[in-house]
């Protein structure tokens, strides 16, 4: 463990890493990016992407996501937001007190992620798979949770990330999307009265989307966010 100097005292100093969640819909489903470890402690077993802070390297948690990202994942993640910052005792056999700063990213179903440092694989595992008898590495499921929890908030209340949403879409699309998060159904009345209300997509005059059976739908892009 650290050790930070304070007027002529040392303090111990946590162990602290950033963990990636992932999360992505496929095939109707909420899923989240697990990398199998290369090494111990819990060899060959899946979690999700994460290192430890690197204060040489890293000018902020959020390029300290992102480093790791690119190390892990070999790529950048779009949309990155911190979600919990979780400590304590007994969470890495490597330290005796370690915290994790989580971020979610919510990304499309073409990311092109491919396995990096100290990851053997990568594989796309369905949320409500990660049940007690089938543990990720360290508390990785509960770290999942948090940031499903935190993402779930988001939609709710009508605020999609930047780059998850493929544009242009529709309003069934972006609801189905929704859904999937939420993990329930959504009045399509009121969710259409909602997306308007909320005045953050703009049909696209003239452009629709053939339905099959059904009528053409309208296509949206979203309001684009002003300039700083």
């Amino acid at each position: 463990m650290q050790t930070a100097t304070k007027a002529g005292k040392n303090y111990p100093m946590p162990f602290v890493r950033v963990e990636l969640v992932a999360l992505c819909v496929i095939e109707g489903r909420l899923q989240v990016l697990l990398g199998r470890r290369e090494e111990e402690p819990y060899k060959g077993r899946w979690g999700l992407p994460g290192g430890v802070l690197r204060i040489d390297l890293d000018d902020s948690l959020e390029a300290a996501a992102q480093r790791v990202a690119q190390e892990r994942l070999n790529m950048r993640l779009p949309n990155l937001g911190q979600v919990a910052a979780v400590g304590g005792a007994d969470r890495d056999p490597r330290a005796p007190w370690a915290m994790s700063v989580v971020f979610r990213s919510l990304v499309q179903a073409d990311l092109e992620a491919t396995p990096g440092k100290r990851v053997q694989a990568l594989n796309w595992r369905l949320v409500s798979e990660l049940l007690p008898d089938n543990p990720l590495a360290f508390d990785h499921a509960d770290l999942v949770q948090h940031a499903v929890r935190a993402v779930q908030r988001e939609i709710a209340e009508m605020r999609f990330p930047m780059g998850w949403v493929p544009e242009p879409f529709t309003y069934g699309e972006l609801q189905a999307l929704s859904e999937a998060v939420l993990g329930t159904s959504l009045d399509k009345v009121t969710f259409r009265r909602r997306m308007d209300a909320a005045g953050i997509a703009l049909p696209l005059e003239g452009q629709m989307r053939a339905g099959g059976a059904h009528r053409p739908a309208q296509l949206y892009h979203f309001t684009p966010e002003p300039t700083p």
